[in-house]
C-alpha cells in the first residue's frame, strides 16, 4: 500500500472526484450494461458495431472507476488553513504579470488529479507551477514553457 502514488488535492477536488465516481457507478455503468444488452439482441456479435462500441465504453468506465478509487484512497488533502500566505505553494492561488507588458493571469496550484487549466487550476507538476512554487510576491521568475521562456512578476498570493 505504501508504494501507491499519493495525490495531493484540495477537499473540493476530492469531493469532485467522489461525485464523478458516484455518477459512474450509479448511472453510467447501468447505461452501458443496458446498451450491451440491447446490442446482444441484434444477433451475431462478430459484426455488431453497437456491441463493440458498448464494450469499449464499458472498459473505459470500469478503468476510470478503478483510477478514481485509487486517487480517492490515496488522496492527501491540502489543509488550506495551514498554508503560508507569503510563498507560492500547493493549494495557493497566485496572480502574476508577464514582463514587460503582459496581462495579469491567475492560477490555483493543485495536484495533478484535479488540474483543469481551462478553469485556472494548474498541476503542481506543470512548468509554470514548478517555476512559481517557493517564490514570494514581487519576485521576478523565469518560467520555462513548451512555447518558450517568459519572465513574470508575482503580484499576489492567496
Amino acid at each position: 500500500m505504501s508504494n501507491e502514488k499519493k495525490y495531493p488535492m484540495t477537499a473540493a477536488g476530492k469531493q469532485k472526484l467522489a461525485d464523478e465516481l458516484d455518477f459512474l457507478k450509479t448511472v453510467k455503468r447501468k447505461e452501458v450494461v443496458e446498451r450491451i444488452k440491447i446490442a446482444r439482441s441484434f444477433g451475431d456479435l462478430s459484426e455488431n458495431s453497437e456491441y463493440d462500441s458498448a464494450k469499449e465504453d464499458q472498459a473505459f468506465v470500469e478503468g476510470r472507476i478503478v483510477t478514481l478509487e485509487s486517487m480517492i484512497r490515496n488522496a492527501v488533502i491540502i489543509a488550506e488553513n495551514e498554508l503560508d500566505n507569503d510563498t507560492v505553494s500547493l493549494g495557493k492561488t497566485v496572480s502574476f504579470i508577464e514582463i514587460p507588458d503582459g496581462d495579469e493571469e491567475t492560477y490555483t496550484i493543485v495536484g495533478s488529479a484535479e488540474a483543469d487549466p481551462m478553469e485556472g487550476l494548474i498541476s503542481n507538476d506543470s512548468p509554470i507551477a514548478k517555476s512559481l512554487i517557493g517564490r514570494s510576491v514581487g519576485d521576478q521568475v523565469k518560467v520555462m514553457t513548451p512555447g518558450g521562456d517568459m519572465d513574470v512578476k508575482i503580484v499576489s498570493i492567496r
